[in-house]
């Protein structure tokens, strides 16, 4: 017996409307009255990622069993669309690896450093695109860390802050979205002051990709690293990396495995050049149920369009922003001009205290934020309707006068 493991993910769809009936079916906690409003931190999985794992779990336990070659199939599919999710040359240019901080380690610790070459980063990223390059400072690089301006990170910040290094800034590293705020930097501008000052420009879009239409080729980018957990609604345990040929061929990889070479089914001949695509960074067996999980999501994301996720989060996150300032418990809500946002939206709070009751009455109501940093924030995605964003804001009225 063999079941087709994305058979159930790649049945032709309808165009799928964001907020529309069809595309919230997908995703059958909606069905049961609750308002999920967390995708920067963990996405659902929709009915398609469900079934189409399932299936393949079949087929491991009671099917073919040995489902290896197939699954490599699905692999490539997913390559894929992922290269067409963020406008790659080619799925060649597409790793898998296990998460954001695996792939974005693959490049700092692969490039040759020499002493006084710098890094520039910024004070408002999260961890996984700060670590990777302070781990190379034991080389003699150094790590500059631009301040923020009101949490934003502007074309002309970086490149003031390359023209001053005197041509030591050798790699630039930037959020897509920024976690807590979720600014959204002017991704084409920055890639191209890059390009013009012969700068490195990596991006960490965990935080962007499957909210906001990215393009790798017209943004510039060098390499740019995401995990499926969030706004992709995939599983945890996979990430995948994107990087320009000219890019790999100026890293020399710190880890190899059987996967890395040209021919990994010559067994025997241990002497042989690495693979040419960015497959060389994957080393030995996937996390094949997570790619086919993946693989499904983004059937499911590109037919709805990412340029029309981007205008119904627009939408969405408007509202909010005009909302949220009325509760009157907020010191300050996060509100950047509209090309500088994306899907999330957060608040500080006045009362440092006050969070965790909040947090507490919105989970009896079945409503999903979060609380980062005595910020209350707000993540919605395709599915969600403005009819759950008067909802959520009717609920922390109700908290908030209590």
């Amino acid at each position: 017996m063999f079941v087709p493991p994305l058979a159930a993910a790649s049945d032709t769809l309808t165009s799928l409307a964001c907020g529309s009936a069809d595309l919230r079916a997908l995703f059958p906690h909606t069905a049961k009255g609750k308002i999920y409003l967390d995708h920067a931190s963990i996405g659902p999985l929709s009915a398609k990622v469900r079934e189409a794992i399932e299936a393949h779990l079949l087929n491991r336990s009671e099917g073919d069993v040995n489902t290896f070659f197939r699954d490599l199939e699905l692999s490539r599919e997913c390559r894929r669309l992922v290269a067409q999710l963020v406008h790659a040359e080619s799925p060649e240019r597409i790793a898998f690896v296990l998460n954001t901080s695996d792939a974005l380690n693959i490049i700092p610790a692969g490039l040759s450093w020499q002493t006084g070459d710098r890094i520039l980063l910024n004070d408002q990223e999260f961890p996984a695109n700060v670590y990777p390059y302070l781990n190379v400072r034991r080389f003699g690089v150094e790590i500059d860390i631009l301040p923020t301006r009101d949490g934003e990170v502007t074309p002309e910040m970086v490149e003031n802050a390359i023209t001053r290094s005197g041509g030591r800034i050798k790699l630039v590293s930037l959020s897509a979205v920024q976690f807590l705020s979720g600014y959204r930097p002017d991704l084409a501008t920055i890639g191209a002051i890059c390009k013009q000052h012969g700068v490195i420009f990596v991006v960490d879009a965990i935080q962007a990709a499957g909210a906001v239409p990215i393009d790798v080729q017209a943004m510039k980018i060098d390499a740019l690293a995401s995990g499926g957990q969030k706004w992709l609604m995939a599983t945890t345990g996979l990430a995948f990396l994107y990087l320009t040929e000219e890019l790999q061929n100026r890293i020399e990889q710190a880890t190899l495995g059987w996967i890395s070479v040209a021919k990994p089914w010559d067994f025997f001949k241990y002497d042989q050049p690495l693979n040419t695509s960015a497959v060389r960074y994957e080393n030995g067996t996937l996390n094949f149920p997570g790619i086919i999980g993946l693989g499904a999501s983004l059937k499911t994301l590109l037919e709805v369009d990412p340029r029309l996720t981007e205008q119904h989060l627009s939408a969405l996150t408007e509202y909010l922003l005009a909302e949220l300032p009325t509760l009157g418990v907020f010191e300050e809500i996060s509100s950047f001009a509209p090309g500088n946002r994306a899907g999330i939206v957060s608040g500080r709070l006045q009362e440092p205290s006050g969070g965790e009751r909040i947090m507490a009455e919105l989970t009896k109501r079945s409503i999903t934020i979060s609380l980062r940093e005595n910020r209350l924030r707000f993540a919605p995605h395709c599915y969600n309707t403005m009819d759950e964003m008067h909802a959520v804001i009717k609920a922390l009225r109700e908290i908030t006068l209590s």
